[in-house]
């Protein structure tokens, strides 16, 4: 598989008070296309800062980032837009839906900043693929947490991009919710997105393909998820 996100001595520091704070220290990741990566660490670690970084919502101070093999240093601000509309979903912890309006337009918000072959048609499919049809007319504000969450992943879907960011997207979720959550992130994934998590949590983080640790502005440690590690268990 060709590398998706590849990060080369990434820094990002913020200057207050004639000080500076480095929120990434120095940062090297690759994450290969349809792999589904896990970055993993405590309040303040640094792992929000490098998925706003990846997700083209924030630069970095110094270093190198490839996009699909392309220097985004080089792209000029309305690539960069079109490439968040059009190749990256994200999904928030969150939601950032809008309360008063319904499951369908709220999935159709997307498609007004870029094209979309019958949006109205692939919302539709969006939504019967998370098991919500009978709330499609449905305010989100009418939703339980789950139900919003799912919408929030579909909406991330509507333009067919390549690489899904979630930030954290369980963190509101009772238990059985989120693993039902991340049981559709899987599925994203195995049907070919590239997904990078955001998580504090280890029992969430094993549901990806592998895991990346960071700590104060800095990758500790990669592991394998739950998934990997079973089957290198069982060969």
């Amino acid at each position: 598989m060709a590398n998706m996100i590849e990060l080369k001595d990434v820094k990002k520091v913020y200057r207050s008070g004639g000080e500076d704070t480095f929120a990434l220290a120095g940062v090297d990741v690759v994450i290969k296309e349809a792999e589904f990566v896990a970055i993993m660490g405590p309040s303040g670690s640094g792992k929000s800062t490098m998925m706003h970084i990846m997700g083209l919502l924030d630069t970095p101070t110094s270093g190198t980032y490839l996009l699909d093999g392309t220097d985004v240093s080089k792209i000029g601000k309305r690539r960069q837009a079109y490439i968040r509309n059009q190749e990256i979903g994200f999904v928030f912890q969150q939601f950032n839906l809008l309360a008063r309006t319904s499951v369908l337009d709220n999935l159709l918000l997307p498609t007004i900043y870029g094209p979309v072959k019958n949006p109205v048609e692939r919302a539709k499919q969006l939504i019967e693929t998370i098991g919500l049809t009978d709330k499609i007319k449905n305010k989100s504000n009418q939703l339980s947490g789950g139900q919003i969450q799912r919408v929030a992943i579909a909406r991330a879907l509507i333009m067919d991009p390549k690489i899904i960011m979630a930030d954290e997207p369980t963190g509101n979720l009772d238990t059985k919710t989120s693993h039902e959550i991340m049981g559709l992130f899987r599925k994203i994934n195995e049907e070919g997105a590239t997904i990078v998590l955001i998580t504090h949590e280890r029992e969430i983080a094993e549901f990806a393909d592998r895991i990346i640790r960071i700590r104060d502005g800095q990758i500790v440690v990669t592991d394998t998820g739950e998934r990997d590690r079973h089957a290198e268990e069982t060969h």
